[in-house]
């Protein structure tokens, strides 16, 4: 942390006075012996009264200097000058100021500034505005270091105000400074928004003016913020750029203070290496910041700087799992950080070192040590903290084989994290997507915790927060349950152990910040009183911390557990109201259609099924997540490759999947599944799982959602199709992105597939090649559905960047969708999609990323292929499905689903034959030869899913 005082100091301030204030030499001028008799004579009397206080300010006789001040300032005011009421008016005010009595500073400057600014004195003017900028910053300051961050943040912004006021007077300030303060405290607030914005203003601020110091400070914190944004790459960006700054001399810095600049820059990179899971070069950069701590550690005082060595050094060896050695580190670190007041860093090194505890069994010391950090997290308002340390008391608890304990402090825990992705809504989507990876753990951990107690629609409750959370970047704007957008709902015995929990923080809270007070005065300056009090608030610091001790275990709290467990059983209490409108939409959709929502953990595969008639059920798979992901990547393989037998593979993922379902199915008369995918369920189609008989498609009709919350399952769609169809269907376009080389050629059947959709649905615009450009996207609207046959990537580990290719060589990409508004249209169709993926699949949010854009443009729903589609097979499942919609009566999971089983049986007389429409005959003339006979495995029929409201 920088913080940079102005640059005017009192030297300056008196010499400005010299020059601009008509006073009298001093001599031996009695005082008040005999009355002034003219005006000329009281304004001598008062520029003497006036100089002699300049002199006694400027030896520090503040009493003496004001009481001269105010003499003078009766008679100006009483002779009507106007000049010298505002010249006194500002020394009054730098008296307060050297007091730092900043209230009544702050008003002599600003009353001596609306007189300057009358008189039209430019150079009193910004004297005072530069003396009441001071007292902002100096206030800010001060605020800032006894982390009460809001108010500092007001101050600080009353600081930029005063700036813009100088600039207007033509005199530049040094804006970037404040902007990096005003950044450092939105972060410290959780604010990541706001500071990220405001990081990036400084830097481009006042270039001509700024020392490389600032510059420095500016990237390190950035840095740091980057980093809880979990953009280690972008970190380290900023920290490099940080270590060449510092190691540049600097005007404003002695070699210690260079080298002070180097340290910190040295273990920001090892804790970004750290982050990366690159433990031995973590270490190694730690090492190399100590070692440069030695060579200036008589010069200057670097308690500072080597706690937060020692901090990093003892993260690394927890991580290679020899805790001794880690809590060696940390407790030095926190032996040198405790004396500073620096409350966030004692809140990082105490979690640290209760970690280190865990690690080494001592639960006693390590559940001491995380409630201390929660008790400053909260103190100082860090929101970030509180879910850090809340979640480090969630793992205690389980561990201590408390469960019901451990969740209530897991959802605070999830709750507070909500609060932190609100704040960040205006972020890049990538920015979004990677404060999740580093959060998203403890969310399928919460769920895990909740399904193991089988409490199941709870975990369903947070795995849709995680599904939420894992593509908010698609989603935003997208309209979601009021019930998501709060986080985790609390049971009631839960909202009173957090309740009673809370008001013995609180106390806690609030004798810590009266301690930190007198705490920040020098030991040299405290009263007896502020000792005698010390003592006495640390004595009782201990006292709360056992309170809350005996609270975690006393007889109301096994109580209110006992409550927990039974109310659970039967999933009622207040959650009741959820169940109802989950089963109340289910049966509303007619479809005879449930809810599979599966979790894929380490050690097994979770599912969870929801019925219009029946409590959720919880289905435990035994299958660890290496064997079931493998099995995911095997079935992958056989259905990109039609020479391959699926079936196979396909019985395999069944049965785990969905064979535990069976009955329930049976039972629910079930025809539609509405399936929330998980990890890297995400790269493969449920409609293509077989049960040895045959595929799930012709069983069931599958509709693809992200989360209950975010689909809207009970609008219908328009009853009469008009559709923009375009395609890409001749030339060549190559181009990079990132890394990567793409080449894309024409299609020559989508051309066909176009000319075929117009025959089958008469209102149909088609746009081909160069018509097929940017402002097609301004007719979508218009339209009911629109058709894209061309080529889309999904761009894997980068989905942001994934795009569509429009026929004139434009191309759109995630952030572009983003902009669209189709609430008109009912249905985006993408024809001919690849995925681009490589040899290794992610997490599969990249394979949704279309769908969820498109429905994020209030588009009611889209279909996408799950891999590189055939160019005449796809035309013919496309002829196929328009067909089937053209019946008002089937929806279009059913229309997919129809022409799914029209390609594996090879019978299309039933579509759109009640019309006329000669479909069969067509999709024989289109078919080429060489796939005619094999329509009927996967590759061809299975990689479109429909994502979204499928009605």
């Amino acid at each position: 942390m920088h913080l940079r005082l102005g640059n005017l100091n009192l030297a300056t301030a008196t010499l400005l006075l010299s020059l601009t204030s008509p006073l009298l030499p001093l001599g031996n001028i009695e005082l008040f012996t005999a009355p002034a008799q003219t005006t000329q004579d009281r304004k001598a009397v008062a520029d003497q009264l006036l100089q002699e206080g300049e002199r006694l300010n400027v030896n520090d006789n503040h009493e003496e200097a004001l009481a001269k001040f105010e003499q003078a300032l009766l008679i100006y005011q009483e002779i009507g000058d106007k000049a010298g009421v505002g010249v006194t008016l500002h020394n009054i005010g730098y008296v307060y100021y050297s007091k730092q009595e900043y209230p009544q500073s702050l008003a002599y400057f600003q009353q001596a500034l609306s007189i300057q600014q009358e008189l039209g004195n430019v150079v009193w003017e910004e004297i005072n505005l530069k003396m009441i900028r001071r007292i902002y910053d100096d206030q800010g300051t001060q605020l800032f270091e006894r982390s009460q961050y809001r108010e500092a943040l007001e101050k600080f912004q009353q600081v930029l105000v005063i700036q813009k006021q100088l600039r207007e007077l033509g005199k530049p300030e040094l804006e970037a400074v404040t902007l990096n303060k005003i950044a450092l405290t939105y972060t410290y607030l959780g604010e990541y928004e706001l500071a990220l914005e405001s990081y990036q203003k400084a830097l481009v601020a006042d270039d001509e003016l700024r020392f490389l110091e600032d510059e420095w400070v500016i990237l390190i914190n950035m840095g740091e913020l980057y980093q809880k944004l979990g953009q280690y790459e972008l970190a380290l960006k900023s920290y490099q750029e940080a270590l060449e700054l510092a190691k540049t001399p600097q005007a404003d810095l002695d070699s210690s203070g260079n080298i002070g600049l180097e340290v910190r820059s040295l273990n920001a990179i090892g804790a970004i290496h750290y982050r990366l899971g690159q433990y031995e070069l973590a270490l190694d950069f730690h090492e190399k910041a100590l070692a440069l701590l030695k060579t200036i550690e008589k010069k200057t005082d670097t308690k500072a700087l080597g706690a937060s060595t020692l901090n990093g050094m003892g993260l690394v060896y927890l991580k290679i799992e020899k805790p001794e050695s880690a809590l060696e580190f940390l407790q030095q670190a926190f032996a040198l950080i405790k004396p500073l007041g620096n409350k966030p860093s004692e809140w990082a090194i105490l979690n640290n070192i209760g970690k280190a505890y865990y690690e080494l069994g001592n639960y006693e010391s390590a559940w001491d040590l995380y409630q201390q950090a929660l008790v400053i997290a909260q103190e100082i308002g860090n929101q970030e903290g509180v879910g850090h340390a809340l979640k480090n008391i969630g793992y205690l608890l389980e561990k201590q084989n408390q469960p019901e304990l451990a969740i209530v402090f897991f959802k605070q825990s999830v709750n507070a994290r909500e609060a932190l992705r609100n704040n960040i809504k205006g972020l890049p989507s990538e920015f979004q997507q990677s404060y999740t990876e580093t959060i998203a753990e403890d969310y399928r951990h919460l769920a895990d915790l909740l399904l193991q107690q089988n409490r199941i629609l709870e975990a369903q409750r947070v795995l849709d927060l995680l599904k939420v959370q894992e593509l908010e970047d698609y989603l935003r704007d997208v309209r979601g349950s009021d019930n998501t957008a709060q986080g985790v709902a609390e049971r009631p015995p839960e909202r009173q152990i957090r309740e009673g929990s809370e008001a013995i923080m609180n106390q806690a809270i609030a004798l810590g910040k009266e301690l930190a007070q007198i705490e920040s005065i020098p030991i040299s300056d405290r009263t007896q009183t502020q000792k005698q009090r010390i003592l006495e608030l640390r004595k009782i610091e201990q006292e709360i911390t056992q309170q809350f001790n005996e609270f975690i275990v006393s007889p109301q709290v096994k109580e209110w557990v006992t409550q927990l467990k039974q109310s659970t059983r039967g999933q009622t209490v207040d959650l009741d109201a959820y169940a109802t409108t989950l089963q109340d939409n289910l049966k509303k959709l007619q479809q005879d259609a449930v809810i599979l929502y599966p979790l894929i953990l380490p050690e097994r595969l979770e599912l969870v099924l929801i019925t219009p008639d029946t409590p959720p059920l919880r289905y435990t798979v035994p299958v660890k997540r290496e064997e079931f992901n493998q099995a995911i990547v095997e079935f992958r393989s056989a259905l990109t490759a039609p020479i391959h037998d699926a079936k196979v593979p396909a019985r395999k993922l069944y049965d785990w999947l969905i064979k535990p379902l069976e009955n329930d199915l049976v039972q629910a008369k079930t025809k539609t599944i509405i399936y929330a995918p998980d990890g890297q369920l995400r790269y493969i189609p449920l409609a293509a799982l077989h049960d040895g008989n045959q595929w799930l498609v012709q069983r069931f009709r599958i509709n693809n959602i992200t989360a209950v919350s975010l689909t809207e399952l009970n609008t219908k769609p328009p009853s009469q199709l008009q559709v923009l169809a375009a395609a890409f269907t001749q030339g060549n376009y190559s181009f990079n992105v990132g890394n990567e080389r793409f080449n894309f050629s024409g299609l020559p059947y989508a051309g066909r597939e176009v000319e075929s959709l117009g025959q089958t649905v008469p209102n149909t615009t088609k746009l081909l090649d160069q018509q097929f450009n940017r402002d097609t996207v301004l007719q979508m609207n218009d339209y009911s559905i629109v058709h894209l046959a061309t080529h889309a990537a999904f761009v894997a580990g980068q989905p942001e960047e994934s795009f569509i290719l429009f026929g004139n060589g434009d191309r759109v990409t995630l952030r572009d969708v983003k902009k669209w508004r189709l609430p008109n249209v009912d249905l985006v169709v993408l024809s001919a999609c690849e995925t681009g993926l490589g040899d290794k699949l992610g997490d599969g949010k990249e394979i949704l990323g279309f769908g969820y854009q498109m429905q994020q443009t209030s588009a009611r729903a889209a279909i996408a292929s799950l891999w590189k589609v055939s160019d005449g097979g796809t035309q013919a499942l496309m002829d196929a499905f328009y067909a089937a919609l053209q019946n008002d009566k089937m929806t279009k999971a059913e229309a997919l689903r129809q022409s799914q089983i029209a390609l594996i049986t090879g019978d299309y007389q039933a579509l759109g034959e009640q019309r006329g429409l000669g479909v069969a005959q067509r999709i024989k003339n289109n078919l080429p030869s060489q796939v005619s006979d094999r329509l009927s495995h996967p590759y061809y029929w299975a990689p479109f899913i429909l994502i979204g409201n499928g009605l």
